[in-house]
């Protein structure tokens, strides 16, 4: 089967990121080379930089690929709930599942902020799983609360889980982030 050239470059560029993201994962940002990239994924350094401007373009697809698996498994795993509160829990459930993929909190949780800024990584989670956060929420609130209170919770909330997939990445106990966070809900609704 002969492949288009449009599938031929989403194919380049997917192994581009495939092969990025071992290395990042392996070795950090600041020690990958865009050399090692290229004979990772098995094309030259021309192709690379076709595709990304530099390696930082490369790892922000990367975790842009990243944050995206994260939604997707948020929304795709987590049940749909009989109340506003079960789905937050089943939604925090499979965040932590799908943060538990090797290598997934290094990058979008500690590498992400260092290398692309604050900013860029607030604005990757705002395009993914922000917004089934949010919506939650507003279920769990109801629709007295304002969009400036909603925001800021879900931040604040979202912050939360962030640290807890740290925690739990270093061994913490996970049901007893679990636990926090069912805390943290229930203290919203009081």
């Amino acid at each position: 089967m002969v492949r288009s050239n449009k599938e031929r470059t989403e194919a380049t560029r997917l192994a581009l990121i495939e092969a990025a993201r071992r290395l990042f994962v392996q070795k950090g940002y600041a020690e990958t080379a865009t050399p090692d990239i290229a004979a990772e994924a098995g094309v030259t350094r021309g192709a690379l930089y076709h595709h990304f401007e530099d390696k930082r373009a490369l790892f922000r697809a990367t975790l842009e690929r990243e944050a995206e698996a994260v939604a997707t498994h948020i929304e795709t795993v987590s049940m749909p709930a009989g109340s506003p509160r079960e789905a937050l829990l089943s939604g925090a459930r499979a965040y932590f599942d799908a943060m538990a993929e090797p290598g997934r909190t290094r990058l979008l949780l500690l590498e992400a902020p260092a290398v692309i800024g604050f900013d860029s990584t607030v604005a990757i989670d705002r395009e993914n799983a922000e917004g089934t956060l949010k919506a939650g929420l507003s279920d769990l609130l109801g629709p007295d609360v304002g969009a400036g209170k909603l925001q800021a919770l879900t931040d604040l909330l979202s912050a939360a889980f962030d640290r807890a997939a740290i925690a739990i990445e270093g061994g913490a106990d996970r049901k007893a982030y679990e636990a926090a966070i069912s805390g943290l809900i229930d203290g919203l609704r009081a």
